[in-house]
């Protein structure tokens, strides 16, 4: 499930016009929760999305209602409640350190993949 997961996540983040290198990095986020072992079936929707959301809010411009959009939109492609979302958020946000600001080395991969995609 973990491949269609982040093609979820691509998907998603490229219908809300997300830039590729905001995708690459919820895919770091989701990626180093996986290998801590922090998923799980019943919260493995949640994880994908909450790490879209860190993601687009450290690494994008977005405005009050660009936020809500996503929220939105993760929300009816995960099927689940935003306030879940929101409180997973933090969740995720401890599991991951604070450590959103994320070294070249671990985007790039993601990223070259993702752009020659497209």
């Amino acid at each position: 499930p973990i491949p269609s997961l982040k093609r979820e996540m691509r998907n998603l983040s490229e219908e809300c016009s997300l830039e590729p290198v905001t995708v690459s990095m919820a895919y770091v986020y989701f990626e180093k929760l996986v290998l801590q072992g922090k998923l799980n079936k019943q919260n493995r929707k949640l994880c994908a999305g909450a790490c879209v959301l860190l993601a687009a809010k450290i690494s994008s411009d977005l405005r009050k209602h660009e936020v809500k959009h996503l929220i939105d939109k993760l929300e009816e492609r995960f099927r689940f409640n935003r306030r879940d979302l929101i409180a997973f958020e933090f969740t995720v946000l401890v599991a991951l350190e604070l450590a959103l600001y994320l070294p070249e080395n671990q985007v790039l991969p993601h990223y070259r993949r993702l752009t020659q995609q497209s």
